[in-house]
């Protein structure tokens, strides 16, 4: 039943998208903020088709350690799933994505209408030099920036080495860190076909303190988010 339950929201997650950016396309003439709702409308529609088809719900935890204006939202990132959640938790929210998801046909023009940030991971100091001048100026404009410190997607249980764009980013900016912790990837794997049913739990944490040296704030952000993760895989 769980594999069938996955074709159906695999054709429904295809075909939802692909839906999308034909309509979404005429939609690229009209101001970001229709853009923003339009796809944060398609965000919606395929978590609940998740939640529907799958089984699968979301239990997001610590919204209220969100500040208002812009900030830095940290995140754990181990699915598929992670990319569409802040679009709902968050509506107005921007992601660090790499150039290549970007640069789809179709969808990357929608992506890049609402505002979204590429990093060409193989231009080096000059690619998180222009990633950091633009974050600093959405979070300024009061739009809170998703990254995710690692880089790319994790099994979970396993750990990749995070990323100092984060902190090049906090330090240009002095927005507020806010870490995240996620166990998606119990339930949505990395590249998996399988969904299970169950709860994915989305955890925001404290924002960091602020003023950290760059090597204490990647340790402290490391520490809380893989703690609570750990914690999250005992539920």
């Amino acid at each position: 039943m769980t594999i069938l339950r996955s074709l159906l929201f695999n054709v429904y997650f295809i075909g939802g998208t692909a839906l999308t950016i034909i309509i979404g396309t005429p939609l690229l003439a009209f101001p970001q903020s229709v853009m923003i709702r339009f796809i944060g409308f398609w965000a919606r529609s395929m978590l609940g088709g998740l939640r529907v088809i799958c089984g699968i719900r979301v239990e997001a935890t610590g919204l209220e350690h969100l500040p208002p204006g812009g900030s830095i939202i940290a995140a754990k990132h181990q699915s598929a799933f992670d990319t569409m959640v802040w679009l709902v938790l968050v509506p107005n929210c921007i992601y660090v994505a790499k150039k290549e998801l970007l640069e789809i046909p179709g969808w990357g023009w929608l992506a890049r209408r609402c505002g979204q940030l590429s990093v060409d991971r193989s231009a080096g100091g000059a690619a998180l030099r222009t990633l950091v001048r633009e974050a600093k100026a959405c979070l300024a404009g009061g739009r809170p920036v998703v990254i995710f410190p690692e880089g790319t997607r994790t099994a979970p249980g396993e750990r990749a080495q995070y990323q100092p764009g984060v902190a090049a980013m906090a330090s240009a900016s002095g927005a507020p860190v806010v870490p995240v912790a996620t166990d998606s990837g119990r339930l949505w794997g990395r590249r998996a076909f399988r969904k299970t049913p169950g709860v994915i739990h989305v955890s925001m944490l404290p924002p960091l303190p602020p003023g950290l040296p760059r090597a204490a704030f990647m340790a402290r952000l490391e520490e809380v988010i893989e703690t609570e993760t750990s914690r999250l895989y005992a539920l």
